[in-house]
């Protein structure tokens, strides 16, 4: 098992980040959200993922730094969870989305309740 975050798989496309927002679905399990949306990727990573603090619920950037450094360790160490079989591509947008300062192991708990719930939808949704 890869407990890693490359480059490779981080998001930064402007025109999928647009897509996401545009198109994307999503999943929520208090106080995280899953934004995502099917893609084709051209390298050989199946998921992006980008992660997103809003300033409205942390004005210092202290503060949104820290729970993104969070969600990203809980998405590295929990992305094992997210593969969906067959060959779909996925890019993901993560957000922590209250003022509440959760502790970390909180924080995990959700995010694999979270992307359990991912699975399950997509699952559903994919033409079987």
């Amino acid at each position: 098992m890869n407990f890693t975050y490359p480059k490779s798989e981080r998001l930064k496309s402007k025109t999928t980040i647009d897509l996401l927002f545009s198109a994307g679905k999503s999943v929520s399990k208090y106080p995280l959200r899953l934004v995502y949306v099917p893609v084709n990727l051209h390298n050989e990573e199946p998921i992006k993922m980008g992660v997103s603090v809003s300033k409205k619920y942390f004005k210092k950037a202290v503060d949104r730094n820290y729970f993104k450094r969070v969600l990203r360790e809980t998405y590295r160490l929990n992305k094992h969870i997210l593969h969906v079989e067959g060959d779909q591509r996925y890019a993901f947008m993560f957000f922590y989305q209250t003022s509440d300062r959760l502790p970390y192991s909180e924080i995990e708990e959700k995010t694999k309740l979270l992307f359990q719930k991912f699975v399950d939808q997509a699952r559903s949704d994919s033409p079987q």
